[in-house]
């Protein structure tokens, strides 16, 4: 049995213990598809190796034998293989400045790079995907978070009890512990100073959704954005001290045609987002905890302005809105004040709209920032479970492919073709517009054909 598909250890950092597929999914690759499997050796897989031997796999620190190495987040530049066919998460499909040198060493090397980000189906559909377990371990790091700048406010509240995400053995170890905190709060566990306590969810798909499941612990009823300010002025005041409330925004909540004669209109706001501005503003003043869960581009308005923090936070002494989840987590994006990425050992930090400065922690004047950009890895097991469970199912054609042919000949099935950002070195036709943003040849990781390079106007 020829070894195709190499495992490789994730070295991001010390909170990355994921794998991309898991030892029950392995024993199929060798068993149903006769297609051997070398795992790295790595000391933080949340996966002992011993697992993966039972599968059948080996155990090695060399990845040369594999045709196809598979990983979660991106792989260093000094450790890309000539010729190979790399399947990660690359973040590089933006022109994200800092991975165009390991772009460019993929093209340099005559490489395939495919990104799980860009495996979609016919309706455009992620197939491949941890935005599930984002949105869960982004949720309660929110809460935390939440319960900690309270406690700095010095006020008593339910929250205090809640973890990180990497406190808890696993999603179920969580919910239980999660649970017993909703029951104190549904015996009127919120003091009046903070309820009703209101969270909103900024966008509607999968991210948004595994952290609404979160708030499934807890007594939780659901306003509708048209009805947060009356509910805010008229609600009872006993109701509000046994629940949680919730909030989901939809495109239409979260914009509006600049020009008052027009109407919102999905399509068009997505083909031309420059006729549109931010409406965000009318709901932040009734929310607690601001959940970002929204795809964002340069050429979208933004959630949430450094201006109307300032404007906010200098209006009043201690404003409602006390954290923002930025489970996205674009640095000066959707949320502007987002300014650095933190990581699961250190996952907040306050921005104080009066002066712009930031402090690590929940301690200072400002809103709580969650800033951590691979959340998933919080609950390492769970999810790379669930992600195993999507990959599988294209795992065997990728480590079968024949690479040596033209691309317009590879005989992949679309899905995956269509993510296939390098191919033999090249940028595909997809994702030529990448080519202004690699290297040039002579650079330390260049390496773009002549054909890729930008032409000058």
């Amino acid at each position: 049995m020829q070894i195709a598909i190499g495992i490789r250890r994730e070295d991001k950092n010390r909170w990355e213990r994921r794998v991309p597929i898991i030892p029950e999914h392995v024993a199929d690759l060798i068993n149903k598809h006769n297609i051997g499997v070398l795992v790295q050796k790595s000391d933080l897989r949340i996966i002992r190796e011993e697992e993966f031997i039972r599968a059948g796999a080996e155990i090695a620190e060399d990845m040369s034998p594999c045709a196809a190495i598979f990983g979660i987040k991106e792989i260093p530049v000094q450790f890309i293989q000539k010729g190979k066919t790399y399947v990660f998460f690359s973040h590089t499909i933006k022109g994200q400045a800092h991975n165009m040198p390991l772009l460019g060493r993929i093209m340099e090397l005559g490489c395939q790079l495919i990104d799980y980000e860009k495996m979609m189906d016919e309706k455009g559909r992620r197939l491949v995907f941890f935005g599930k377990h984002a949105g869960l371990a982004g949720m309660i790091d929110s809460l935390w978070a939440l319960g900690k700048k309270l406690e700095w406010e010095k006020v008593p509240n339910p929250f205090s009890a809640v973890k990180q995400t990497i406190e808890y053995r696993n999603l179920a170890d969580a919910d239980k512990s999660l649970a017993e905190i909703g029951k104190q709060l549904a015996s009127g566990g919120l003091p009046d100073i903070i309820a009703p306590v209101i969270i909103g969810f900024a966008g509607y798909g999968n991210v948004s959704l595994g952290a609404q499941k979160i708030l499934e612990n807890f007594p939780v009823e659901e306003i509708k954005p048209e009805r947060l300010a009356s509910f805010f002025r008229n609600s009872d005041r006993d109701k509000i001290k046994t629940r949680i409330f919730k909030v989901v925004f939809r495109e239409e909540h979260m914009v509006k045609p600049v020009s008052p004669d027009d109407k919102f209109e999905l399509q068009d706001y997505y083909l031309h987002p420059e006729k549109y501005k931010s409406r965000f503003e009318e709901y932040i003043p009734y929310l607690t905890v601001i959940v970002n869960a929204v795809y964002w581009d340069a050429k979208y308005p933004r959630l949430v302005t450094k201006d109307y923090l300032k404007k906010l936070y200098s209006g009043q002494a201690s404003p409602k809105l006390k954290v923002i989840g930025d489970i996205s987590c674009d640095i000066n994006g959707a949320i502007e004040c987002n300014a650095k990425i933190m990581n699961s050992g250190n996952p907040v930090f306050v921005y104080n709209p009066l002066t712009t400065l930031i402090k690590d922690g929940c301690g200072g004047t400002g809103p709580v920032i969650l800033s951590v950009d691979n959340l998933p890895a919080e609950l390492p097991e769970d999810s790379s479970r669930e992600f195993s469970r999507a990959l599988i199912s294209f795992a065997p054609e990728i480590a079968k492919a024949d690479m040596s042919v033209s691309f317009e000949e590879c005989a992949l099935p679309e899905t995956i073709k269509k993510a296939i950002i390098v191919y033999q070195g090249k940028l595909t036709p997809d994702y030529r517009y990448l080519a202004k943003f690699v290297a040039p040849a002579d650079s330390a990781y260049g390496g773009i054909s002549a054909e890729d390079k930008p032409k000058k106007n």
